[in-house]
């Protein structure tokens, strides 16, 4: 049949293609294939008798693998094992975020993409803290598997510091000066007002400065940065100061002091221009104006007057 018969008439064997031999008597299969060959002969020739419903145990098994490899192939085993895995205890029922403020519960519940039978075996949670880390007011985001089901996710926001406009959009920003969101009112209405191109990157640091002088500060409405070089302050009564590119503190302080002396912000003016280290210059309001070219035309009259009185 196979000619396996303990190796007989092996010095008569001639050598053939793949390993095999050939002898007077038949093929000679390698050493590998002898065994499960005369396994093979003893099945067919009835000498071993299969379990009972051992076909359709390999049937099942041969229909079970197929579809595993499948599954593999296609890359369905993820959804296989959360599949399996939601429906014995382990889906995602209980979700706890901390740490949130600004941020939507419902916006951070989207980004974990849980869909009510999701396993917390397959979950992937470093995915599901990126997406969540995506969102504008999160700066840190962390996304932990509590077995059997639950998630905890917990997040650092972003700490508003400024209100930005550029042109006629306003966005809330980081002292860092990047953007967080679009401003929309609300609580943020108090944060400072800070205008104009590269307002938002060096606002940071003026800010703190004009803070620290509490007469100017506490009047101050806007931080308007010109030609991004120096910076004007808009005051709440309309007034602004015109500020120089360098010395801040000294044109400030002299501000300040005509201030205390002469009553200068109270007054009915549009503006101060410190720019200049010899002068001062003050540009008044149109009826200020108007009214002092009135009260000079009355004085020179009075004066006229007086005048002709004497003569």
């Amino acid at each position: 049949m196979f000619a396996l018969r303990s190796g007989r008439n092996r010095g008569m064997a001639g050598a053939g293609l793949l390993g095999f031999s050939y002898s007077d008597e038949g093929l000679v299969l390698p050493r590998l294939l002898r065994r499960p060959a005369r396994v093979l002969a003893r099945l067919t020739s009835g000498e071993i008798v299969p379990p009972r419903y051992s076909a359709t145990i390999m049937t099942a098994t041969f229909f079970a693998v197929t579809g595993l490899y499948g599954s593999y192939v296609g890359g369905h085993i993820p959804t296989v094992v959360q599949a399996i895995t939601s429906r014995t205890g382990f889906a995602v029922d209980q979700v706890r975020v901390t740490g949130h403020r600004e941020t939507s519960e419902i916006d951070i519940l989207e980004k974990l993409e849980l869909d009510g039978w999701t396993s917390l075996i397959g979950f992937n949670a470093e995915t599901a803290r990126e997406r969540v880390a995506s969102l504008p007011w999160v700066q840190v985001a962390s996304v932990r598997k509590v077995y059997p089901n639950t998630l905890e996710v917990q997040i650092e926001e972003r700490k508003p510091f400024a209100i930005w406009q550029q042109g006629r959009e306003l966005s809330i920003v980081d002292a860092a000066g990047r953007v967080i969101a679009p401003f929309n009112g609300g609580r943020h209405a108090g944060l400072p007002l800070v205008v104009g191109i590269g307002a938002a990157q060096a606002a940071d640091a003026f800010v703190k400065k004009v803070k620290g002088y509490p007469e100017l500060a506490g009047r101050v409405k806007g931080y308007i940065r010109v030609a991004e070089r120096r910076w004007d302050l808009w005051l709440e009564n309309g007034v602004t100061i015109k500020l120089p590119e360098r010395g801040e503190d000294e044109a400030i302080t002299a501000l300040l002091e005509m201030d205390r002396e002469e009553g200068l912000l109270a007054r009915d003016i549009k503006s101060v221009d410190l720019r200049f280290s010899d002068r001062v210059v003050v540009q008044l309001t149109p009826d200020a104006v108007v009214r002092r070219a009135k009260a000079l035309a009355e004085m020179a009259k009075a004066r006229k007057s007086a005048a002709g009185k004497r003569i």
